[in-house]
């Protein structure tokens, strides 16, 4: 059972729940979801089970400072909803996605979860953008025994939030030492490191911690931490205070607004060295924001577009013809979160027709199916642990290459 992580975030949901209305919203769309539902409602409808297309939540951020992340997870689920019911859906039976606008916030995640579960009646949910907000959002969905697949939740404790919560995104610990190890590779000889975090988000707390645990593993010197929010702009005093003990690494762990905004800034200081991002600057929405100055930061990978494999090869495709660029990972991964639900409904149907099971009962098998099953995706081969973490394979570390103007960039896998 799934339950430490849980019961310490009870409190703090229940507080959360109260001061946030539930329901709202309507089908097919994005939604903020303002009228609250009933739980006698809920009760009544667990019975019911579905007709028509199979519903999907989606619940990631498309406003705020977070909305660079969650609009790449949108575009990423869409591609799947499209390309998977082109190939017959569910034995025949559509998908179709309801989209939820999480925000940046737990009281938004709150809202996404409670209006996909309660109103819109969803057999499972993808999401929330931030771990954050899973910390919040997740228990909702857990003790409703509605199946969670977090596409880009990668802090320590997030499967281990309940048995109905897992995800597609390895957690921060396996992946970030790699962008560390990359750095002194490119330059052996750095010895001082500078790190700089998010203090307000959970994500970046955790990762902070794993990259200041790598930093003094390699036997570097960390010289200071420099503290920030997410919703800051201005980052002078702490690149100054970092810049005048005159680090060879910098590492900043934050989301694409803000950690864009730092990279620029210490760039504009005069740093000179490299700079390592964390997954929240892991998109090329990172691009506009620090433009020229994002040229050569490292950032480790849990998606390749040159990763080997027929569903990544179309998934490639698709999107460098839709959209004109290489994919982001968080597309990657949130198409992943779509295959997995229906690659598992699939399973669940040849034994038991969806249709005809009580959506409580769906919700259920479906959890116990997907957990069980494994999956060739645009990541690799993938399943998942008892406990709902995934288990991949390959990984990657990145460089930003911008283009001479410094409009448009990309990502550089290093070999």
């Amino acid at each position: 059972m799934k339950q430490p992580a849980a019961i310490t975030t009870a409190i703090f949901t229940t507080c959360a729940m109260l001061l946030t209305a539930c329901g709202g919203g309507t089908n097919s769309s994005t939604n903020t979801g303002t009228n609250a539902t009933p739980n006698s409602a809920t009760n009544a409808a667990a019975t019911t089970s579905i007709s028509g297309a199979i519903p999907i939540g989606i619940a990631l951020a498309q406003t705020s400072n977070v909305a660079l992340l969650g609009q790449e997870g949108f575009v990423g689920a869409k591609m799947a909803e499209k390309y998977f019911n082109d190939k017959g859906g569910i034995n025949g039976t559509p998908i179709r996605l309801v989209m939820q606008d999480t925000g940046g916030d737990e009281a938004g995640a709150i809202n996404a979860f409670q209006t996909l579960i309660n109103k819109d009646k969803v057999v499972g949910i993808v999401g929330p953008t931030l771990s954050q907000q899973a910390f919040s959002a997740a228990p909702i969905a857990d003790r409703a025994k509605v199946p969670v697949l977090g596409a880009s939740t990668t802090a320590k404790g997030i499967p281990e939030i309940g048995d109905y919560v897992a995800r597609v995104s390895v957690p921060v610990s396996i992946v970030a030492p790699n962008s560390v190890k990359a750095a002194l590779k490119q330059n052996p000889n750095i010895k001082k490191v500078a790190v700089f975090y998010a203090q307000n988000d959970a994500f970046n707390k955790s990762e902070t911690e794993i990259f200041q645990k790598t930093v003094k593993d390699q036997g570097l010197e960390l010289v200071t931490v420099q503290k920030f929010q997410t919703s800051d702009t201005d980052f002078q005093a702490q690149a100054t205070n970092a810049l005048n003990l005159k680090p060879d690494l910098a590492i900043i762990s934050g989301l694409a607004a803000d950690g864009g905004n730092l990279v620029r800034q210490l760039r504009e200081l005069g740093y000179k060295g490299i700079i390592v991002g964390g997954n929240g600057l892991n998109t090329p929405n990172l691009f506009s924001v620090c433009k020229a100055l994002c040229d050569g930061v490292l950032i480790a990978q849990a998606y390749s577009p040159e990763h080997p494999g027929e569903i990544n090869a179309i998934f490639h495709k698709t999107y460098v013809n839709q959209y004109k660029k290489e994919p982001a990972q968080f597309s990657a991964q949130s198409f992943t979160a779509v295959q997995v639900y229906v690659e598992a409904l699939k399973a669940l149907d040849k034994k038991t027709k969806v249709s005809t099971m009580p959506i409580d009962k769906l919700r259920t098998e479906l959890n116990k199916e997907l957990l069980a099953g494994k999956y060739d995706t645009p990541l690799g081969k993938i399943s998942f642990t008892p406990v709902g973490d995934i288990v991949q394979k390959d990984f990657y570390v990145s460089q930003i290459k911008m283009d001479k103007d410094g409009n448009n960039g990309k990502f550089v896998f290093l070999k």
